[in-house]
């Protein structure tokens, strides 16, 4: 059997005694994250990322906390809004520690103590809204809820950033009610709106109307007064040249109705309701009157009327 020296065994000892105690006082701390030293127990200081060393033996690593930004999933539960309808809500909130001594040793259990605090936070920011306020208001509720636990948590050291609300969810029931409101309401819209149509055309059907009376009036109006200044003016021409320039004006009418009557190829026949002879005599005054006067400057004689043969009635648009 081979002994080994006692030195040899001492020196082994103390070799790997000495490797523990670099091992004890070499930490390294990775990236992100903040680790704190305890001395018999009692806070002392902060590993940051990087190597540290601290005291083989005397002092030991305590807490070991993330400094990044942390998203912390809030359960779902049941809420009881105010008009006492219940909704099943869930969320999420990120929060960083920025004081990593607060966040270690002011609080037991970082994350149990968000969760628990934002939990009891949405029942009672959405306790205090109605069912429609809560659907429509998620807005409000995260502002709401980020003022309250950002405040609550800055003892602990910990900056809340932000909070969402993901869900909020009303029992079956409560959505076919919804439903079947809503589409009452837009029933009733639609047949509100229809109404409206059809009155803003009963309105635009008198308007046009009214406008269509107006201008008709004003046109018989401008109309009567053509024929009154056509009236004046044919009165006004007789009074200049007499009367034989009135019986003039009533033969050459006379004449262009004849002809529009027996240029019509329609008709073999052309029915005079009137006297013929007395049509005969005032185109013979016509005539005469378009003569020129006779030497002397007398007056020119008014002609005896055409004479026709008999049978025709004395007139010379009777035919067969």
């Amino acid at each position: 059997m081979i002994e080994i020296p006692l030195a040899t065994i001492v020196l082994v000892v103390l070799i790997g005694l000495a490797i523990l105690t670099v091992a004890k006082g070499i930490r390294t701390v990775p990236q992100g994250e903040v680790w704190s030293v305890e001395r018999f127990g009692a806070f002392t200081r902060l590993l940051q990322p990087g190597l540290n060393l601290i005291i083989p033996f005397v002092d030991r690593i305590g807490r070991r906390l993330n400094v990044q930004e942390v998203v912390l999933d809030i359960p779902e539960q049941d809420v009881i809004t105010r008009d006492n309808a219940t909704v099943r809500t869930d969320g999420i909130v990120y929060y960083r520690v920025m004081d990593p001594a607060k966040a270690a040793y002011a609080v037991q259990n970082l994350a149990q103590a968000l969760t628990a605090l934002s939990m009891t936070n949405i029942r009672a920011v959405v306790g205090e809204m109605d069912l429609d306020a809560t659907l429509s208001g998620r807005d409000r509720i995260n502002s709401s809820l980020l003022s309250i636990l950002d405040g609550a948590t800055d003892p602990w050291g910990v900056k809340v950033s932000r909070v969402e609300i993901r869900k909020i969810e009303p029992p079956e029931n409560l959505i076919r009610a919804m439903n079947l409101q809503m589409t009452a309401e837009r029933e009733r819209r639609a047949a509100v709106a229809r109404a409206e149509g059809e009155k803003q055309a009963l309105v635009l059907q008198a308007e046009g109307r009214r406008d269509s009376a107006i201008r008709d009036a004003e046109a018989r109006e401008r109309l009567a007064q053509a024929e009154a200044n056509a009236t004046r003016m044919v009165a006004e021409a007789a009074a200049g040249a007499g009367a034989d320039a009135l019986r003039y004006f009533i033969a050459e009418k006379y004449v262009r109705a004849f002809e529009a009557m027996a240029g019509n190829p329609s008709s073999r026949l052309v029915v005079v309701p009137m006297e013929s002879s007395a049509l005969a005599g005032g185109i013979a005054q016509a005539m005469e009157l378009l003569r020129a006067p006779g030497p002397g400057g007398a007056p020119p004689v008014a002609a005896s009327p055409p004479s026709f043969p008999p049978g025709t009635g004395g007139s010379p648009w009777n035919r067969g």
